[in-house]
């Protein structure tokens, strides 16, 4: 078996196939090391822009809390433009009304 390490040594083929797996080993060295170094670089990065997502997620649902407030101070606002619309409406017509009488009293008193 020895005899057979020894020949297979001594030819091309020993040399490609050996050329070859150190090839494949300096491959996987170099992917797991980029591995390593990409995981101790990037983890930081990642942790800082979830905690930064969480705040933002935070404000937003904040926001939509204010903005639901706000819209139901409008939807009051314009109940009251609504009713004093109305009483506007209401005044005029007693205007009208007393301004006619108006007219009428001093048709009766100019005859």
């Amino acid at each position: 078996m020895a005899h057979a390490f020894i020949i297979l040594a001594m030819t091309k083929t020993g040399a490609v196939i050996f050329i070859i797996a150190l090839l494949l080993v300096a491959a996987i060295i170099g992917y797991v090391t980029a591995w390593f170094y990409a995981k101790s670089v990037y983890t930081p990065i990642i942790k800082g822009l979830e905690a930064e997502k969480a705040d933002l997620q935070k404000q937003v649902a904040a926001l939509k809390d204010e903005v639901s407030k706000l819209n139901g101070k409008v939807n009051d606002l314009n109940g009251k433009i609504d009713d004093l619309n109305g009483r506007i409406g209401k005044l005029e017509e007693q205007l009208a009304a007393k301004e006619k009488e108006i007219k009428d009293l001093k048709s009766k008193i100019r005859e």
